[in-house]
């Protein structure tokens, strides 16, 4: 058991220092010895979430909960992993069993209090993420049969999981008939079936007393003045008298020494004296401490972020986010999650601003010009993209691109490309021809009419923009599109999509079905006659 100890600390010195493999190696050389150890595959655990080893980290977490399953450390150390993974329900389920076991667990309590949060965030951004998804789809007829496919089942759990694919995924008509069901819409008239009623939240449960602190009368002498020193350090370090604050602080380390509170309030004060290397060399030594005493892993975590923060004071960066995802992974608090993801922002800014190189991006252009000439699109789309992150203030390189995606099929990346590159130059022709030619493959041939008459505006001698106009004019006139084709393609617009799961728009249009005169009110109301003529010019709707 002493061997087993021994390895336990070298352990704990080595995740301190930011040594994660020399960790690893130490716990795992001391399970050898002690398999039944439930803080071994705790710490190890930890170790293998700061190496960014989630999966590993996740096992040793079950093991932890395995052989101490009252424990709740274990369930924070799970839910923890899960999270890195992107496994958020499961997280969400963790930290409820483990309150089950430690109702008053502070850690557990505000884990499960961010998850739920960050997953009513994701569900009001992602249909296919609803708590009911299998149920709902099973309900309705026009997807019931398609979950007898595993490839359909494979397809909504992808969406589920990384809803930036939908756009990619609007061709596939069993998307949109997936959609449609999620979203409530029924494209051939109004859907006037009330949702059920939510039951309401269970009361709360009684809140339980906190446990008292100890009396001060209870605490040896030695700590009694340790605290006495430490509160006259605050009262100094308020009032920014920091040779005092550091005098009273080192005072109460000598006569307390197992208390990391006095070192770390030390590398306070050297912070706020703009000396970061000794304030990161302080927190090092009071995680030390903290790791030999058994301190609540809080406390480490806000050494850690201390540490994060001198570096972000420094912009450096990296190594900020280095100290943040330490701190994170003994304790997540919002307020070091904010900040290691703003300077995971401002290094991602600084990373994409020294890639710039326009003379390099001149060069990725011509590659993509000489494949796009053999009808090599997808190599010349390649070459163009790389062309933008070399160049991004270049509006010719996004009209370039939204060629190949026509080309590809691609309208409404091409249509975005197209948007960009007006943005950066009004005046360039290109632009408005490249996303008016979309349009018109998309039928949206009244938008398409719009933007072709804004680059006969810029140059009336445009040949392109003038055929084009003329086109959708004659098409616009002759058009007989199949109904069910129609609603596709109306349904693979954004504005669209949001348009018919609006609640108010879909009673509208209820009204107007049943009462014709009732649109003369609502296109009183510029807004709802904006949607209701979106909804004209995909022809999802005919006002007669």
């Amino acid at each position: 058991m002493e061997k087993v100890n021994e390895l336990k600390e070298k352990g704990n010195k080595a995740l301190s220092s930011g040594n994660t493999a020399e960790a690893i190696k130490h716990y795992s050389e001391a399970i050898k010895l002690d398999s039944s150890n439930h803080v071994l595959f705790s710490n190890r655990s930890a170790a293998y979430a700061k190496k960014g080893e989630y999966q590993k980290a996740l096992e040793d977490a079950c093991k932890t909960i395995e052989l101490k399953p009252e424990w709740g450390k274990g369930y924070s150390r799970k839910a923890a992993a899960l999270e890195f993974l992107n496994r958020f329900e499961e997280a969400k389920k963790t930290y409820e069993e483990g309150l089950k076991h430690e109702p008053g667990n502070a850690q557990l309590k505000e884990g499960l209090q961010n998850m739920e949060a960050r997953l009513t965030e994701r569900n009001l951004m992602n249909p296919f993420n609803m708590p009911n998804l299998y149920q709902k789809l099973e309900s309705d007829p026009r997807t019931r049969g398609l979950l007898s496919d595993p490839s359909y089942r494979e397809l909504i759990e992808q969406l589920r999981n990384k809803p930036s694919e939908l756009g990619t995924k609007l061709k596939d008509p069993r998307v949109m008939t997936t959609l449609g069901v999620l979203l409530g819409v029924d494209l051939a008239g109004a859907d006037d079936e009330d949702e059920a009623m939510s039951p309401p939240p269970p009361p709360p449960p009684p809140k339980k007393e906190p446990k008292p602190e100890p009396m001060e009368e209870d605490l040896p002498e030695n700590k009694k003045q340790a605290l006495k020193e430490k509160e006259m350090g605050n009262e100094a370090y308020k009032k920014k008298d920091f040779e005092t604050a550091l005098k009273h602080y080192d005072k109460a380390k000598e006569l307390d020494p197992t208390n990391m509170a006095y070192i770390t309030n030390q590398a306070a004060v050297y912070f706020e004296k703009g000396d970061y290397n000794k304030c990161r060399e302080l927190c090092e030594q009071a995680i030390e401490v903290g790791r030999e005493n058994r301190e609540d892993y809080r406390q480490i975590a806000k050494a850690y972020a201390r540490i994060g923060n001198s570096y972000f004071k420094e912009e450096k960066y990296k190594e900020a986010i280095q100290f943040y995802n330490k701190s994170l992974a003994e304790h997540r608090f919002p307020d070091v999650l904010k900040k290691c993801q703003q300077a995971e922002k401002i290094l991602k800014e600084q990373e994409r601003l020294a890639y710039i190189d326009p003379q390099l991006a001149l060069e990725e252009k011509n590659k993509g010009n000489e494949c796009f000439q053999k009808g090599d699109y997808p190599q010349a789309m390649k070459h163009y993209t790389e062309a933008i992150r070399r160049n991004p203030n270049d509006a010719k390189l996004y009209s370039n691109r939204a060629a190949c995606y026509t080309k590809l099929l691609e309208f409404q990346l091409a249509l975005k490309d197209c948007e960009e590159c007006i943005r950066l130059e009004p005046t360039f022709i290109k632009g408005y021809t490249r996303k008016a030619a979309a349009l018109e493959a998309m039928k949206d041939y009244t938008k398409a009419m719009d933007v072709y008459q804004k680059a006969l505006e810029l140059d009336s001698n445009c040949k392109e923009a003038s055929e084009g106009y003329q086109r959708c004019l004659m098409s616009q006139y002759n058009r007989n599109d199949n109904p069910e084709d129609v609603k596709r393609r109306a349904m693979a617009d954004p504005e669209v999509q949001q348009i018919m799961s609006d609640p108010a728009m879909r009673l509208i249009l209820e009204q107007m079905q049943k009462d014709p005169q009732a649109l003369s009110e609502h296109l009183k109301n510029p807004v709802i006659a904006q949607k209701i003529q979106k909804l004209m010019d995909v022809g999802l709707i005919a006002i007669r």
